[in-house]
């Protein structure tokens, strides 16, 4: 698999990543068996997907845990992406930026990963009572004791301030800006993907101007843009698309345009897969991109994997843009 590079410490890693988070959190679990997701991991590595996407609440810590069995044998096949900054309590997650939690975090990372250094230490959340660059400064620290290679800021599921008309990556822009002047930022990560294209506007080129790695997250909408999920599929409780707007019956339906212009791309392409297009796209918004899919079986690891040997022409790149907005908003 062909190599990208995140931040100015130009660490590379395979241009499709494996998000870990669908093994032990936010998606249904009920069926889930370790084994099968340590066989994924097992799959990402052999085809080049080195990046390797977890955070310490998924579980919350089963998902670091679950990785560090695969470490300890690998650890030399892999990029080791994590994250701290978020608590899970028992009605609420909370947002925790107080540099000695920081620290205590990443010692507890590492001891769960059974590693001796984390590649992209990522926060998760930007704890709003902590002076963001006092949490960041925490974060510097561990990269000069040599715990963390470099740091990464995230803005996964944080939801735009609707009373002043804030969105999300506005928002973000200034606190890296912030962040920046503290310490240098080697990794973006946030939601990009054919049916949410927001970060194009802002984040996207923010990290571009900069050299700043860009981490897609969720790269196939939740799953919906492998084409593999109907309308009128029902999700178990503790899915978080049960509770998604998106994925009302109404709304899958009425997003099928999305996935049939996918399929068009795709079967000019021979035997490419609606996935894949979408993750090819992804490729091709820029060098610094990359697609973190999340998966917790080897089949789609093996499908996800094959996305960057596929070249979209002009013709396809202009189809996708053409496509209309996805309908289903949290906002």
């Amino acid at each position: 698999m062909e190599h990208r590079t995140i931040g100015a410490a130009a660490l590379g890693v395979g241009a499709v990543g494996l998000g870990c988070m669908p093994m032990n959190w936010a998606y249904s679990t009920s069926q889930q068996r370790g084994e099968v997701s340590l066989r994924t991991v097992h799959t990402a590595l052999d085809r080049g997907m080195s990046l390797l996407d977890t955070a310490d609440m998924y579980g919350p810590f089963t998902n670091e845990l679950l990785l560090g069995r695969v470490l300890k044998e690998r650890r030399a096949d892999a990029f080791v992406s994590t994250k701290c900054g978020l608590l899970v309590g028992e009605q609420h997650i909370v947002a925790n930026g107080r540099p000695s939690y920081v620290k205590r975090a990443c010692d507890a990372s590492l001891r769960r990963l059974q590693t001796d250094v984390i590649d992209l230490y990522q926060l998760h959340r930007a704890d709003p009572e902590v002076p963001v660059e006092e949490t960041w400064g925490a974060m510097a620290e561990l990269v000069t004791a040599g715990k963390v290679r470099a740091l990464g800021f995230c803005a996964v599921g944080a939801r735009a301030d609707r009373r002043t008309g804030t969105r999300i990556h506005e928002a973000t822009i200034r606190q890296l800006e912030r962040v920046q002047q503290v310490f240098p930022v080697s990794g973006v990560q946030a939601e990009l993907s054919v049916w949410s294209r927001e970060a194009l506007e802002t984040l996207l080129p923010w990290c571009d101007a900069r050299g700043v790695g860009f981490l897609a997250a969720m790269p196939l909408g939740n799953g919906y843009l492998t084409g593999e999920l109907t309308a009128g599929r029902g999700f178990e409780p503790d899915d978080l698309r049960a509770r998604h707007p998106r994925f009302t019956a109404e709304m899958m339906a009425a997003n099928q345009p999305i996935v049939a212009g996918l399929r068009r791309v795709a079967r000019r392409h021979g035997n490419a897969t609606p996935a894949q297009v979408a993750l090819a796209w992804l490729l091709a918004q820029g060098r610094h991109v990359i697609p973190v899919p999340g998966t917790k079986q080897p089949h789609w690891a093996l499908e996800n994997a094959g996305a960057p040997d596929l070249a979209l022409s002009a013709d396809d790149l202009a189809e996708i843009a053409a496509l209309p907005a996805a309908r289903g908003s949290w906002d």
